[in-house]
């Protein structure tokens, strides 16, 4: 009988297969990662780029690996690949590129990356390292980056900017950009109140209340606001709309410190005085408010304000501890030391610099013009803009010639504005526009003049003369670099007005003018008595090397011409006998 077969019992190998696809390498890369075996980890993840090579995470986590083994220059590669041709969305890899070049310490490439990370990436993942790496760029570049915006806290990087800019007393370019804002982001209430302050300071008060009020449409109990619209009321003379504000804010009990400092700031303009010193001293408490030397002078001011001397004297020598160098403190102890003998009222204001009056004083003594710190106050300079708007004919003729001393940009676009107002006047206009020349701005300039508008053009104004000649230019630059610092804008303008006249009235026969220096000297002479200043032929003629006698000759010549001594007490004046 045959026999069976048996089959084996036993049983068969299982044959697993390795499935070597993305995930592998990548699960790979990452345990090589785990163990610093970063030259396997390279090999890994290189693996799984090639697998899935549209796959922008693989490149990426290649990318982070060469960065790690030091090889920055073929990172950026794969990252500037990742941007171009797999993934533009992925704004990551600027972040890590802005690493790659600061490694390398190619520092203006590595801000170019970082800028580029920060305006374009939505949810800023890296914020706080940016923060920190355009720190570490500014210090090494020594200078701030360009950074226009920053997408993932879109309208919060402006308005700080914005902030910056009222703090700087650049009202116009804070407006600008408070008003795109707005625009914007209709509910972000902030950026309202702050273009509301912007336009208070630059004398636009009809826009700064109706821009409050859209503010408490919005938020009724925003406190800003509420603060804002008191000191508005305040200025336009509300007596019953103030009482009735000033009483709520009397009750009001903030409890962020930024609230708190705003209710005692403005209490302190509203003349509450004992409520706006128990909130700076509140204040003083809490936080680094004993650091700060502005708290310190705010509480002395509000004690000096409601009888406690003895306190405000404690409180400023405070502030001579933690700003030495400051004369503040020294200004208000020698206040409190003359208090019961003084004829005269005395000034304790809250705002932290000497009072307008001192500083004034001492600028009146001075040569060197306003001082940066007085043109960069928002204070001085909102008085300036008020001014300019509202003022009085020698009022707004006193502020050109001081926006000619602070001769920035805020500045010139004030002055264009002014020079196209149809309601001023055509004096006050000529004398912004020769400032805005002194500013070295020689392109044409739009104006309203003479009832019509215009273009004016770099050379004087001279609507009755049909050219203007090089050597005619060059006697009144001579004469004006002789007069700057020495005469103010009024007096250099009213130079050109007498040189233009007397080319305009012996046009065509003008003389032929072979030296400059003696014309200069004449004109400067002559403008020297139309404005009561002493000056001798001999004092000028040494001054512009010429002769007395070429001066005086000169001086005759333009004095008849334009009928000085009959007429100029009536167009300057100031004129006074030759």
């Amino acid at each position: 009988m045959e026999k069976k077969k048996r089959k084996s019992e036993a049983p068969k190998p299982k044959v697993i297969s390795i499935n070597m696809d993305a995930a592998f390498f990548f699960e790979r890369a990452v345990q090589s990662l785990d163990r610093f075996h970063y030259d396997k980890a390279l090999k890994y993840f290189r693996r799984a780029a090639e697998y899935e090579q549209d796959n922008p995470v693989n490149h990426c986590n290649l990318a982070g690996v060469l960065s790690e083994v030091g090889n920055y220059d073929e990172s950026n590669q794969i990252l500037q690949h990742i941007l171009e041709t797999i993934d533009p969305e992925m704004t990551e890899c600027h972040f890590y590129m802005a690493n790659n070049y600061a490694n390398m310490e190619n520092f203006e490439q590595a801000e170019q990356a970082l800028v580029r990370y920060l305006e374009n990436d939505p949810t800023g993942q890296f914020m706080d390292e940016s923060e920190e790496m355009m720190e570490m760029l500014s210090y090494e570049l020594d200078r701030p980056a360009p950074l226009t915006s920053i997408k993932s806290r879109e309208g919060l990087f402006e308005h700080d900017k914005a902030r910056a800019l009222l703090e700087e007393g650049k009202f116009g370019e804070a407006v600008k950009q408070l008003e795109k804002l707005v625009k914007n982001q209709p509910d972000f209430t902030a950026a309202r109140n702050n273009l509301a302050l912007a336009y208070y300071y630059m004398g636009q008060f009809e826009k700064a209340m109706e821009t409050i009020r859209e503010v408490l449409v919005i938020d009724p109990g925003n406190l800003h606001a509420l603060c804002n619209m008191a000191i508005f009321h305040q200025h336009f003379g509300n007596k019953k709309e103030l009482a009735e504000l000033t009483t709520l804010l009397g009750k009001t009990f903030p409890f962020q410190q930024e609230h708190v400092f705003k209710l005692a700031t403005t209490m302190g303009i509203l003349a509450q005085h004992e409520k706006a010193y128990h909130l700076f001293k509140r204040l003083l408490k809490a936080g680094d408010g004993g650091t700060d030397p502005c708290l310190y002078h705010y509480a002395a001011v509000a004690a000096c304000h409601i009888g406690r001397f003895t306190e405000a004297y404690r409180l400023w020598k405070q502030v001579q501890k933690l700003d030495p160098g400051a004369e503040i403190s020294k200004f208000y102890l020698e206040q409190l030391r003359v208090r019961e003998k003084s004829a005269l009222p005395l000034t304790w204001s809250y705002h932290y610099h000497l009072p307008f009056e001192e500083q004034f004083r001492a600028l009146e003594k001075s040569t060197q013009g306003i001082p940066d710190q007085l043109k960069k106050d928002p204070l001085v300079r909102s008085s300036f803009f008020w001014a300019l708007r509202h003022g009085d004919v020698e009022t707004k003729l006193q502020v050109i010639q001081a926006f000619g001393l602070i001769a920035d940009n805020e500045v010139r676009d004030a002055l264009q504005d002014f020079i196209l107002d149809h309601k001023e006047d055509d004096y006050l206009k000529k004398v912004a526009i020769f400032v805005l020349r002194s500013m070295g701005i020689r392109e044409s300039l739009p104006a309203y003049l003479e009832n019509k508008d215009i273009m004016v053009e770099a050379s004087p104004y001279s609507p009755h003369l049909p050219v203007w000649d090089a050597t005619w230019q060059r006697v009144m630059e001579t004469a004006l670099s002789h007069m700057h610092k020495r005469y103010d804008m009024v007096q250099q303008y009213d130079l050109e007005i007498l040189w233009v006249e007397f080319l305009t009235k012996v046009y065509p026969n003008v003389p032929k003018i072979h030296k400059s220096a003696g014309w200069a000297a004449a004109l400067e002479y002559l403008i020297a008595k139309m404005h009561r200043r002493t000056i001798s032929y001999q004092e000028v003629a040494t001054r512009y090397g010429v002769t007395v006698s070429t001066v005086s000759r000169h001086v005759k010549h333009i004095d008849d011409t334009c009928g000085l001594r009959e007429k100029m007490d009536a167009i300057f004046n100031k004129f006074t006998s030759l």
